[in-house]
């Protein structure tokens, strides 16, 4: 059995130094800003980036570059690798498609190759938690097509609860419209937003107020944890938790951590990795900033939790 390399691309937001000590290869994604394309060795930092768009930059995105994708592949099968890519969404993102376009293409030129493309259709971290739990697979000595078929298996079980600070972005993104934007910023409502079973960006709710917004993700995630049992338990929950009087749950999250990632609002997201921790007993919990090229649409603030779940039903 040849070996084989996990691939992925850098809107999966995992951090630099699990990238690096589990040996993740990341094909970029891009995004322009004031005539600049960055993406590649020429980045912003999180802080230079957000401040960006504070200022009032708009910047735009674009997906995987075909080339780019060539290269990568090729070198990893020349070598006699094996490929297992997890990509960001199809349906948020034209990445999937040029990166499935290429193995294609590499695999009828190279017979003897092998590259796996699995949809994640997910984001962000639950993108990334897509590729720990590949790790955690091959590491238990699991074969790449093993790996493949449990990872499209549970596809749903990877979740996000998103919230955002200003609906303009979303509102630029043709998420919500110029009107409803308009509205919800004058009486301070904040939307709550999943990454649904078909791998798009979609509201779930609204609450009045950025501190509710922030505990009504982490209620909704502890609900598809399965850890409440009824609504009006999961409504209990909310209030709980904005009185900061909740009781730990008895369920851990597995071997997968929980995810807190942020749009340059690190205060914001360890007071929801605190939540969470009050929450669920001894849960392991990452926190990351939102890649530029899924941020550009969610904006400066945005706050999201990525997480194991029963389902990604609202």
């Amino acid at each position: 059995m040849k070996d084989f390399v996990i691939t992925t691309d850098s809107n999966s937001d995992l951090l630099p130094d699990y990238i690096s000590e589990k040996g993740i290869v990341i094909i970029p994604h891009y995004y322009e800003l004031n005539n600049t394309v960055y993406g590649d060795e020429v980045n912003l930092t999180p802080k230079e980036f957000y401040d960006s768009m504070r200022g009032g930059l708009m910047p735009t995105t674009m997906a995987s570059n075909p080339a780019v994708i060539h290269s990568t592949f090729l070198k990893l099968i020349t070598e006699g690798k094996e490929v297992l890519h997890i990509s960001f969404s199809s349906a948020l993102s034209g990445g999937c498609s040029n990166v499935a376009a290429g193995a294609r293409e590499l695999c009828e030129e190279y017979t003897d190759a092998k590259i796996i493309v699995v949809d994640s259709l997910n984001a962000s971290l639950g993108q990334g938690l897509m590729v720990m739990k590949a790790v955690e697979l091959k590491e238990a000595g699991k074969g790449i097509d093993e790996i493949a078929d449990w990872l499209l298996q549970h596809l749903s079980n990877f979740c996000v609860q998103f919230t955002v600070n200003d609906l303009f972005h979303l509102q630029r993104g043709g998420r919500i419209s110029k009107v409803s934007a308009f509205v919800g910023s004058m009486i301070n409502i904040k939307p709550i937003l999943v990454v649904n079973d078909e791998g798009k960006l979609v509201p779930s709710g609204t609450v009045r107020g950025r501190k509710k917004s922030l505990s009504t993700i982490v209620a909704n995630m502890v609900k598809r944890m399965g850890e409440v049992e009824n609504t009006t338990t999961a409504v209990n929950t909310v209030a709980a938790l904005n009185t900061g009087i909740t009781e730990g749950s008895s369920k851990a999250s597995g071997s997968l951590p929980i995810c807190v990632v942020h749009g340059d609002a690190a205060e914001e997201a360890e007071y929801v990795a605190r939540l969470i921790k009050d929450t669920v007993k001894e849960a392991n919990v990452v926190i990351n900033v939102i890649s530029p090229s899924i941020g550009a649409h969610s904006g400066p603030g945005a706050i999201g939790i990525c997480f194991w779940g029963e389902n990604r039903n609202n």
